[in-house]
């Protein structure tokens, strides 16, 4: 895991002018910096050192023939096996680096299909003078360009290009969206309109002078998902466990401690459950969890009860009110974006605690309930993105006019028979997961901590996906057959535990402890172009008196806040 970014083009000030960049995400690599050009293609890598730590596996990486540069941020994790389908390659290195490398020498662009990983990389081919870029299926390791000029630049963070010279202008429609709808954008967008992302299972090839970028999508989950065959439960469960076996195993590949991140739920409780199956004696796998010392909102008893059995260490990670304001500030600055909450926060202070112990990779429990259907909205169809909510989670009548008018409700493609597998679909691929894991890359990589879904392995998702919808939702229970699968491990208490969402006292500490910090920072967003300002307040002036069923439209403009005035 990495930072890597680039510029295309003819640059008299390139190495100048990549260097700034590679320093404003030094947090992605402190390992190593390095830059590699030839004066019209100007290549830089941050490193994270989890693999073959020498500094031979340093980046950009040239290949054995001399003709491939690469940089590259992310893991292959089956790259032991791959490398056994490169015999006649000299390898200089163990690196998964050289592998990827190896194989794109060896089969181009058809390798993707071979890659089970998180990834975002670049590879330049001196002799046609292209580029190709490409990112994993579900998109977990970003990737952000723009145009300077006739200079194409690209970027692992978006203040990367802001740093290089790209324009920092709002994108209205996403704005409006986000406030509207409480959505985050489509796959290529971001909140900045002159910085584009590539989305995840897409790539592209770019000649030098090219003036524009054409992505082509390369995963086909449908296809893949539609040739699936539905199985017998009995075979399903046999079938689904080895994977997650096959999946956890290939994930603690690295030459760095790696832990767990764990909460009281089912998703967290299979992660420990097969960790400790895969690792029964090795209690120097630590589990990290956090807490607020609100009995209403902790899950430290279950976690504790949880690890009691297995005797792998536990890191209790606070996250206390007095922090929030300084969290806030700190994780806003390094997201670019809008994130998710005070959990987003409390999270933040996992990655904090493992790099200080050392522990360098970390694993979660992030994919369970798009692939097995958990949410609850699945089944009362609300049409909310928001977990446990009974009321709008959005206030758009804040909006001026002017930003009503950029509103327009996101269309996501719908290529299957049935509205379950359409709204699952909906949040791999445009809501849930792709919001999810760019707040989770931030706050682990700005510890210079990696985090790797183990459940989010592209095979465990098509199987679990494309099965019928009796086995994922039976008398309102989602996610039934992998409950009935984990009853043996877990125990019927943990396996048939109904979906909770992660979550902090936000709605209280808003209201109380942070009243006075809360309220200085809506009376500023309420002065911004895009509100109107006594709409704003006399929502948090009903929100103080007790309207506090949910307070996700209070967060969304304090985070706001940050983009606009203290970043």
């Amino acid at each position: 895991m990495c930072g890597i970014a680039g510029i295309i083009g003819s640059n008299s000030n390139g190495i100048q002018q990549l260097e700034s960049m590679l320093k404003s995400q030094a947090h992605r690599g402190p390992d190593a910096t390095h830059i590699w050009n030839d004066g019209n293609v100007y290549l830089g890598h941050n490193r994270l050192s989890i693999i073959d730590l020498s500094s031979e596996a340093d980046q950009p990486m040239v290949s054995s023939n001399g003709r491939y540069i690469i940089v590259f941020n992310g893991e292959i994790y089956n790259y032991l096996e791959l490398k056994q389908q490169l015999l006649s390659y000299t390898f200089k290195t163990s690196s998964d680096t050289e592998v990827l490398l190896a194989l794109f020498q060896q089969k181009g662009k058809d390798m993707l299909h071979d890659l089970n990983g998180m990834f975002a990389f670049v590879i330049y081919d001196k002799l046609k003078g292209e580029i190709f870029a490409a990112r994993d299926r579900f998109g977990v390791k970003p990737f952000y360009y723009s145009f300077i000029g006739e200079n194409l630049v690209f970027a692992s963070e978006i203040k990367t290009l802001f740093t290089a010279g790209v324009e920092k202008v709002k994108n209205k429609k996403v704005w409006a969206n986000y406030l509207s709808f409480g959505t985050y954008g489509l796959p290529n967008e971001t909140f900045w309109e002159k910085v584009n992302q590539l989305p995840g299972g897409h790539y592209f090839e770019y000649s030098l002078g090219d003036e524009k970028i054409q992505p082509v999508r390369w995963y086909d989950f449908v296809g893949n998902v539609l040739k699936m065959p539905q199985l017998a439960e009995e075979e399903l469960k046999r079938n689904y466990l080895q994977l997650l076996q096959d999946s956890i195993r290939l994930r603690f590949r690295a030459d760095v401690a790696v832990g767990f991140n764990i909460s009281g739920g089912l998703d967290s409780s299979v992660l420990l459950a097969l960790v400790n199956n895969e690792f029964p004696n090795n209690n120097a796998i630590e589990a990290f969890t956090f807490y607020t010392n609100d009995y209403r909102y902790d899950e430290l008893h279950w976690v504790e009860l949880m690890l009691e059995k297995t005797k792998k260490p536990l890191n209790k990670c606070l996250l206390q009110v007095a922090d929030v304001p300084q969290l806030i500030k700190k994780i806003a600055t390094f997201q670019d974006e809008p994130f998710g909450g005070f959990p987003t926060l409390a999270y933040s202070q996992i990655f904090a605690t493992a790099r200080e112990k050392k522990v360098v990779v970390l694993l979660d429990g992030q994919g369970m309930d798009e692939a097995w259907a958990g949410y609850d909205y699945y089944q009362t169809k609300t049409g909310y993105t928001i977990q446990g909510t009974k009321t709008s989670p959005v206030r758009p009548e804040v909006l001026t006019e002017e930003y009503q008018a950029y509103a327009s409700k996101e269309v996501y493609e719908t290529p299957f028979d049935n509205d379950l597998q359409n709204l699952q679909y909906r949040d791999l691929f445009y809501t849930k997961i792709p919001r999810a894991l760019r707040f989770n890359d931030r706050i682990s990589m700005m510890h210079g901590t990696e985090l790797r879904e183990p459940f989010l392995d592209y095979r465990l998702v098509e199987l679990a996906f494309s099965q019928k919808e009796a086995v994922k939702i039976k008398e309102g229970q989602g996610k039934w057959l992998l409950r009935e699968l984990m009853k043996d491990l877990l125990g019927n208490e943990v396996a048939l535990a109904p979906k909770r969402p992660l979550q902090t006292p936000q709605r209280e500490w808003m209201a109380s402890d942070l009243l006075e910090y809360i309220t200085s920072k809506i009376e500023n967003f309420s002065n911004s172009d895009l509100v109107k300002k006594d709409k704003v307040l006399s929502l948090w002036h009903e929100y103080q008196n007790g309207n506090q069923e949910n307070s996700f439209y209070i967060w969304q403009w304090i985070n706001l806040n940050e983009m606009l005035y203290e970043n």
